[in-house]
């Protein structure tokens, strides 16, 4: 059983590895939550550890984090019921690895060993094995060899019992099939548009009583947003920059410090394809132009991603890199023996050694030295400020008695001009009420301001008078679209009636085999709506923003037999769907071991867990 899952156990198992070292790496140690409390509960015999649910946890909210640009506290992860859902799966993990223990399901040593040597994360840019960066790796983790390995192989053998329970599941054919028939329908069509070049007399100015009917018809287009009438103080990096010394020994130091950045000595872009017994015979193909670089690749089922070590230096390649190196130019160096065979390595480019000498460099690091002390200087002040505040000073206050500037400014949610191009600047004034005692609060640059809200005026309709330019506008567009309308109706009776567009002098648009996501240049983005809603032979009338477009349905046509990309579309549907399937009953599964042996949550190490993280 083992042997048959290998493929599918060795890739998830890759994950579970690189995912529990970036875990490790986030600073939780099992240390950090001391004590006799080991793990957060079990289902049957098999444990779910504190160190688990904490690192699942956390890498949870920091994925959030990422996705939203914004830190997460544990009480919105809790809130968003991140908690919950991290340790629901967990549970179902435990229950898996309980059952695959139950059947005797588990990895060899020597499968053991081959994962873990051929994992990318415990390797250099050559390809060996660092025994050293493995054991710092586990302890940063807080786990060691003996703890870390019976985690892999248990995360083998779960993986095994669940290619036993979702193989073979195939998605539903009807399906994928439909969604392919909708995405890849093509239709042929003709068309014409109308604009205000086409009036046949021009519109006649708005009387006083169109202009209010318009206006009263048409009020959400006239609604001023709610405004805050807001006084506030800051002080920026930018303010201070001139004001700040700045010594040559300072930049020399910074320029020392920053050095790899000035002096970097020569770069190439590496590829490396492990082949192992087979790098002689491809080396042999790629000199005799059999076979390319991208092929070789694609026979061992990778991608250029796969192989790509990006820009690197002779150092970085270790022991390959002299040899990667004597290369003049791009070109395939190898085959190399590396620690997971023999490679060949193409260079794609050579990037030149660089130096950027001290003087060169001085005037760009005279202003970041500036800028850094300023937000120092500004770091500095805040304390005295707070206690000033606290005091009871107000803004007008501060700004006399410190280096704080005060200025006005009138805040929408649109707003993003001078100070409210920070965001935090935003979210304050648009948080904040009339009467909110005033905080200092810093800028993403270094800044800080404070600020207090005089009024908050509701949204409300702008006056009539002072909309009157916008109103006649609009209902200039709107009676131009009427009567392009009337006009291009009276075009379609026409060709409804057999007359031909020549004889109306109307130029029509031939569109062939267009899908429903194409963008037809020049035509109204109504258009190609209409043509995947009508029937062919149809002639339609479609209003647009500025225009009116004639549109006739000529033919349907299926997908194209030939698009492999289309193909590709159905069949990963196919296999979305499957993998769908699979996941639901693989959850069903879980739920029936839970039932069996029993889930046990120690409510108390969870909430442990939970104080020890921000």
């Amino acid at each position: 059983m083992a042997s048959g899952a290998k493929s599918k156990g060795t890739q998830a198992a890759v994950w579970v590895i690189i995912l529990l070292l970036i875990f490790g790496l986030m600073g939780f140690g099992a240390t950090n939550f001391g004590g006799t409390i080991n793990s957060i509960g079990s289902v049957g015999d098999r444990e779910i550890s504190v160190q688990r649910y904490a690192q699942d946890l956390q890498n949870q909210m920091q994925q959030f984090s990422r996705q939203t640009g914004q830190p997460m506290t544990l009480a919105q992860a809790r809130a968003f019921g991140l908690d919950a859902a991290v340790l629901q799966r967990l549970v179902s993990t435990a229950a898996l690895e309980h059952e695959a223990a139950e059947r005797g399901i588990s990895a060899g040593d020597s499968e053991l060993r081959d994962q873990i040597l051929t994992l990318s994360a415990f390797q250099g840019l050559d390809g060996t094995f660092d025994r050293e960066a493995y054991r710092f790796a586990l302890e940063r983790s807080g786990l060691n060899e003996r703890a870390f390995e019976s985690d892999l192989r248990s995360e083998i053998a779960r993986t095994i019992l669940e290619g036993a329970v979702t193989g073979g599941i195939e998605g539903s054919g009807t399906y994928s099939d439909a969604i392919y028939e909708f995405v890849g329908e093509r239709r042929d069509f003709s068309w014409s548009v109308l604009t205000v070049d086409d009036l046949a007399d021009a519109i006649a100015d708005p009387t006083e009583s169109d202009l209010q009917r318009y206006y009263s018809e048409n009020e959400p287009d006239f609604m001023l947003p709610e405004t805050r009438e807001i006084t506030y103080v800051s002080l920026s990096p930018d303010m201070l920059v001139d004001t700040v010394p700045v010594e040559d020994a300072d930049l020399e130091a910074l320029y020392q410090e920053r050095i790899d950045e000035f002096v970097q000595p020569e770069r190439r872009l590496v590829e490396r394809l492990v082949l192992g017994d087979a790098a002689e015979e491809a080396k042999t193909r790629l000199d005799a132009n059999e076979v390319t670089f991208e092929e070789l690749v694609a026979e061992r089922e990778l991608s250029l991603t796969d192989v790509d070590l990006g820009d690197v230096s002779e150092t970085d390649l270790g022991s390959v890199g002299a040899e990667v190196f004597a290369l003049d130019g791009p070109g395939i160096a190898g085959p190399v023996d590396t620690e997971l065979g023999a490679a060949l390595f193409r260079v794609n480019a050579v990037l030149a050694a660089q130096e950027v000498p001290f003087e060169d460099a001085k005037a760009g690091l005279k202003a970041e030295f500036a800028l850094e002390e300023s937000a120092n200087i500004i770091a500095e002040q805040i304390e005295d400020i707070d206690d000033l505040l606290a005091g009871g000073a107000t803004l007008e206050e501060l700004a006399s008695e410190t280096d704080l500037q005060l200025s006005e400014f009138t805040l929408t949610e649109a707003s993003i001009e001078g100070i409210a191009a920070s965001s935090a600047f935003r979210r304050a004034g648009l948080g904040a009420a009339v009467g909110d005692f005033p905080e200092i609060i810093e800028t993403e640059d270094g800044g800080i301001f404070a600020l207090r809200v005089n009024e908050i005026v509701e949204p409300r309709l702008e006056e009539f008078d002072s909309a009157k330019g916008r109103i006649e506008a609009g209902w200039r567009r709107q009676e131009t679209v009427r009567v392009l309308t009337e006009q291009a109706e009276a075009i379609a009776g026409q060709l409804r009636a057999d007359t031909s567009p020549e004889e109306l002098g109307l130029t029509l648009t031939e569109e062939t085999n267009r899908v429903r996501t194409d963008f037809i240049a020049d035509a109204p983005a109504e258009t190609m709506l209409s043509v995947f809603e009508m029937e062919v032979g149809e002639i339609r009338v479609e209003p647009a923003a500025t225009s009116v477009v004639v549109i006739r349905l000529n033919a349907i046509n299926g997908p194209d037999p030939d698009d492999q990309d289309l193909l590709s579309q159905r069949d990963a549907l196919q296999n979305s769907v499957a993998r769908a399937i699979g996941s639901d009953l693989l959850n069903a599964f879980a739920g029936e071991i839970e039932a069996e042996v029993g889930i046990f949550l120690d409510q108390a190490a969870i909430g442990a867990v939970h104080t020890q993280m921000p």
